[in-house]
């Protein structure tokens, strides 16, 4: 698709903004090295309003699936023409539950590789969707994410109890943070939040205006981070 029809696709699309966004972890599965199918989906997703988190291309089940707990997603979308798709999506699902993460939906698509069979058996081993070629004609790009929304919308999103979050909880976590950044914290929460702070821990605030190096610092400072302490030190980042 040409640059100029996914400006075109982008345009016709309208974000929903009454509702909280919605977030997605997009990816090209593992060993693959077709970006070019994602990339589009990703575009089409940000035009409908909703917060991708996009992992590019040669992607493990568990970088998916650790992405999605630590930024608190409902959809994961994955393009996957290399082979070995039923067992990585399978693999998704399970690490899913694995990690009480059954609710986020997973979606995928991998034109003619994978055949009808196997769509229906990921779909009843609990993918939300596998797009066929035959989806495509019918649906169009837009109708295809269209619906990726619909669904997640549907099934709303799931009940936070951010009183059992730890540190070594990345669901937990990411539930406590959507839950400031939309308000949903009553102000004896916050406060009872804040009371329980370790204010000995060092934070910095890393800002700048675009190509100024701060991805490149943050990541040379989590490094020195992380050899200094033998790759014990916990370090969050929040980008903004």
């Amino acid at each position: 698709m040409s640059e100029a029809k996914v400006r075109s696709v982008e345009s016709s699309t309208e974000p929903t903004t009454k509702l909280p966004p919605l977030r997605f972890v997009t990816a090209a599965s593992l060993f693959d090295g077709h970006d070019a199918s994602i990339n589009i989906m990703r575009r089409i997703l940000q035009s409908l309003g909703v917060e991708v988190i996009h992992l590019a291309h040669n992607r493990s089940v568990a970088e998916v699936v650790q992405a999605a707990l630590q930024e608190d997603v409902q959809g994961i979308a994955i393009s996957s023409y290399q082979g070995g798709h039923v067992e990585y999506f399978k693999y998704i699902v399970d690490m899913l539950k694995q990690n009480d993460a059954g609710h986020i939906k997973v979606f995928g698509g991998g034109g003619g590789v994978i055949v009808p069979e196997e769509i229906q058996e990921l779909h009843d081993y609990g993918v939300s969707k596998i797009y066929s070629p035959q989806d495509g004609m019918t649906m169009g790009l837009v109708g295809m994410i269209q619906d990726m929304v619909d669904q997640c919308r549907a099934a709303g999103f799931p009940n936070r109890d951010i009183s059992k979050a730890t540190e070594d909880d990345y669901l937990g976590l990411s539930n406590m943070i959507t839950a400031i950044e939309r308000g949903e914290m009553g102000s004896a929460d916050l406060a009872a939040l804040k009371l329980g702070t370790d204010r000995s821990t060092p934070v910095l605030g890393i800002t700048g205006t675009g190509g100024a190096g701060k991805s490149s610092l943050t990541d040379e400072i989590i490094r020195r981070f992380r050899m200094d302490s033998g790759d014990t030190a916990k370090v969050a980042v929040l980008a903004i």
